[in-house]
């Protein structure tokens, strides 16, 4: 007897969703009751779909210091009232519904840290949960349809395959004599008691229209994401959770331990494009109880902590997946129909990390970096629903950034259409929660607006309904029989076994006791001939089925050696199938290497590429940053430039005012150093001109003693000498600039050059004028000329003429080497002018009171004279202009 060859889940075709018939993600909120130890509450629950958010006493929401209220609307809120069975009814219900149909869905709870989302997805003793609830819901549905053990089996590339009964009982026999294998729990095992009674035996429910001429199975996994990577909480290890042997950077306290750490999972796709766990353990169950102990033993692994708002606080996002596979059965009602037609559906159940701030938690170290991991996990989330919402309201096509959680990628399929999304937003009405409750009210609220496509129906396979029931039936009518009758029903065998058991007719009496006895004898004689007839009509018979069971028999040779010859045909292509599928195989597990391969080259690439994108908007910002300093400095360089070029030409403009004054006072003081020799020569020639007439007379002497009206008016005139001296030394400056012994000039003057319309201007005959340096017009001149125009801090234009001349290169070109500069400079007639001299100032009153005979005495004008030495502060001339003039005698 052959045994069927293992078949597995055949591929499906790509799914096209209608764009018409999309749901949005139901959304579903639920307050938890206010604790003993919290005062004030911030939530109120106004209708069965609108909640309102009141700001606490010590919260401003706006400047005005009034209180700032908000509502938000659901599919439907659940006060404190609600109990967990209503809760189920209304939210999990519909998914395991579907997931009995052959659909997905999606289910996690979303909140702050201690709102209740375990509870809500757990429960406790009494109070079971949406988890243990879906669970029962699927086996009261399922339970009498249920396939045997490892007839549905799982590979790891989430396939399912197909085996015979006696298959499966040896796989059953080896997983049992392997301990590394997890064994599947049974039934009969005592469940933890804080897990035994979930909830009340009148509280179960069932799926309605559960097809029941399909045969089904359960495989339930359990994981959690941690620090963006993935744990199998299901996997087999010795697993110490009170005391672990390995801290958190992943290295052995003790180095000689045999606890090996649990090996983060990945995730990778299907040949149906769906995301799963690779390497994730399935246990297959087969009751609610088998169920509760697996995840039992997932929960105690689950890593939690105790932080300032919560004692058991979650710090990793657990996802518990039940996966139910589903095949038609055949028209007999008792094996598969095709194996082509297996459907496997499956339900996650998602338990979210709660999102707190750092400094409310006073997280140190790994609890640090745990929060700030769960924060960045979910921020994703709320980032990928942001653009999927954007995508179909706007009519975007951005990308979705699926692969920067762990916690996205998995749940990918779902939000493109392969089954119902719903959440449970779990939220504490404490006022210290009020700003985290109001940034998970909005990201609810942004949820309702995403549309998921609607999961198709399975096809029908096109039996009629009711082949379990009729050949159960059958089965139970044919046992029946055969205990009443004690063997077979075929009427044919019991014809012939019913004439072969016959017995011949009975002998009569052979007993002579009369000689006369004329009966006895042919009676006898008669009954021995129907005896022989019997014996012959059986003989014929045993003949005529002898030759049909000979020829039934060389039929069935026949058959048989035709049959052998088929097979060993079969055998030789069925050993040439094997060959072609061992090569495939080979092939398959080195093109699975290397995926593998690719695969960690893949994530390693990604990371570098974050680490790489990281650095590359810390050092764009760092660039964006250095820009913005370098304009703030370069507009603080031209202002400081103006401003200096302001003050240096205030300062120049000072200088040459006060070189000017001292030119100006060096004159002077020369020309009254001339002005007292003059004097001093005037009065020895008086001296000596009336030492000479001393003998004449006394009018005469008087006479003489009074220079004549010429010298009088000549003295009089150098007394004051004039304030600009025509000797004064002139600086030579070049001349304006034009063509000079035929020498041609380049003309440069830039278009953006305002003309001043002024008297002094550059007038250059027979020159080239450009507005752009040009080596055509530089080849034929050697001279050349550059107007350059700034504004000075008083608001005036200067007008600068740089010179240069051009010099032929080595290599055939022109250059042009600069000698001199010509400043052109227009001022306005209102500017100030200098202040007045010291020489204008009223003289002093003592100055007055001398007497013209102080001039006649020589020896008083000599010493005048004297006094009126070269460097003194004043100068002779301001000491002569102090001096009041002679009057007429």
């Amino acid at each position: 007897m052959m045994r069927p060859a293992k078949t597995k889940t055949p591929r499906k075709p790509p799914r096209k969703h209608p764009s018409s018939q999309k749901d949005p993600v139901g959304v579903y909120c639920r307050v938890r009751p206010l604790g003993a130890e919290d005062g004030e509450c911030c939530i109120e629950v106004i209708s069965a779909s609108t909640i309102q958010l009141h700001a606490p006493d010590g919260l401003r929401a706006n400047r005005n210091g009034e209180f700032k209220e908000t509502q938000y609307s659901f599919k439907k809120v659940f006060g404190i009232s609600t109990s967990q069975m209503e809760l189920f009814e209304e939210v999990a219900k519909p998914l395991v519904d579907d997931l009995t149909h052959g659909k997905n869905g999606l289910l996690f709870t979303y909140g702050v840290t201690g709102s209740g989302k375990t509870f809500t997805m757990t429960g406790s003793p009494g109070l079971g949960g949406l988890l243990p609830r879906s669970l029962d819901m699927i086996f009261n549905s399922i339970g009498p349809y249920q396939a045997k053990r490892f007839v549905f089996k799982t590979d790891d590339k989430n396939c399912m395959e197909l085996q015979n009964h006696v298959d499966a009982l040896l796989e059953r026999q080896r997983r049992e004599n392997q301990p590394t294998v997890p064994k599947t729990p049974s039934s009969r095992q005592r469940l933890d008691p804080e897990f035994a009674d979930m909830f009340a035996p009148e509280e179960a429910c069932r799926a309605d229209s559960v097809d029941e001429d399909s045969t089904y199975s359960v495989f339930v996994s359990y994981i959690e994401i941690y620090n963006n990577y993935i744990f199998d909480l299901l996997e087999e290890t010795p697993y110490d959770p009170i005391k672990p042997k390995w801290n958190g950077g992943g290295t052995p306290v003790q180095p000689n331990t045999e606890f090996i750490p649990p090996q983060s999972k990945i995730l990778r796709e299907d040949q149906n494009h769906n995301m799963y766990v690779a390497g994730c353990t399935e246990v297959e169950v087969k009751s609610t109880e088998e169920a509760f102990e697996v995840f039992w033993r997932g929960q105690k692994k689950r890593r939690i902590a105790n932080t300032q708002l919560n004692k058991e606080s979650s710090r990793s996002h657990s996802v518990f997946i039940i996966k139910l596979a589903q095949a038609p059965l055949d028209a007999d009602g008792e094996h598969i129909l095709d194996r082509t037609q297996v459907v496997v559906s499956q339900l996650c159940l998602v338990d979210l990390a709660g999102s707190e701030r750092t400094s409310r938690t006073r997280a140190e170290g790994s609890r640090l970096r745990e929060a700030g991991n769960i924060n960045q996990s979910l921020m994703t989330l709320r980032t990928c629903i942001e653009v999927l919402r954007e995508n179909q309201t706007c009519g975007t096509n951005r990308m979705v950034p699926y692969r920067d959680s762990k916690v996205t990628l998995l749940f990918k399929n779902y939000f493109d259409g392969e089954g119902k999304v719903r959440m449970v937003v779990c939220v504490n009405p404490k006022a210290d929660d009020y700003e985290e409750t109001m940034l998970v009210m909005r990201f609810a609220e942004m949820t309702q607006e995403v549309e998921i496509a609607r999961p198709v129906d399975r096809p029908i396979c096109g039996l009629a309904a009711g082949r379990r029931q009729r050949n159960q039936a059958f089965k139970e009518e044919l046992s029946r029989k055969l205990e009443e009758r004690g063997g077979p029903t075929d009427r044919d065998v019991a014809a012939v076994l019913s004439q072969m058991v016959q017995r011949p007719p009975p002998l009569p009496s052979s007993e002579l006791l009369d000689p006369n006895d004329n009966v006895t004898l042919p009676r006898l004689v008669e009954a021995l001939e129907q005896r022989h007839r019997f014996r012959q009509q059986l003989i014929e018979e045993y003949q005529h089925v002898a030759n049909m069971m000979r020829s039934a028999l060389k039929e069935q040779d026949v058959n048989l050696v035709s049959r052998e010859n088929f097979i060993h045909q079969q055998n030789g292509k069925l050993g040439e199938k094997d060959r072609v599928i061992q090569s495939q195989k080979a092939e398959l597990e080195r093109l699975e290497k290397r995926t593998k391969m690719q695969e960690s080259k893949i994530d390693i690439l990604q990371k570098t590429n974050n680490m790489y994108e990281e650095n590359k908007r810390s050092l764009q910002q760092e660039l964006e940053t250095r820009e913005q300093r370098l304009k703030r400095e370069q507009c603080e360089k031209r202002r400081m430039a103006q401003h200096m070029q302001g003050v240096v030409s205030d300062t120049q403009f000072k200088w040459e005012k006060e070189c000017e004054r001292r030119v100006n006072a060096k004159q002077l003081e020369m020309q009254n150093k001339l002005w007292v020799k003059d004097e001093k020569l005037k009065q020895l020639k008086a001296i000596v001109t009336e030492t000479k007439a001393s003998g004449g007379l006394e009018p005469q002497h008087r006479q003489a003693s009074r220079p004549p009206r010429e010298e009088r008016t000549l003295a009089k005139r150098s007394a004051s000498p004039p304030s600009v001296p025509t000797t004064a030394p002139v600086r030579l400056l070049h001349r304006r600039s034009r063509s000079v012994d035929g020498e041609k000039w380049v003309d440069h003057k830039p278009s953006s050059c305002v003309d001043l319309d002024t008297v002094m201007q550059p007038v250059l005959p027979n020159a080239i004028k450009v507005s752009a340096p040009s080596e055509k017009a530089l080849a034929k001149c050697d001279k050349y000329v550059l107007t350059h125009q700034e504004v000075a801090s008083d608001g005036e234009i200067h007008t600068k003429l740089i010179k240069g001349e051009v010099i032929k290169t080595r290599g055939g070109g022109q250059a042009v080497q600069f000698t001199d500069i010509e400043t052109l400079k227009q001022q306005l007639t209102t500017a100030s002018g200098r202040k007045r001299r010291s020489s204008e100032e009223t003289p002093p009153p003592d100055q007055d009171k001398r007497s013209d005979g102080d001039w006649t005495d020589v020896e008083t004008r000599c010493s005048v004279a004297l006094e009126m030495r070269a460097g003194s502060h004043l100068g002779p001339g301001y000491e002569h202009h102090a001096i009041p003039k002679r009057r007429k005698p």
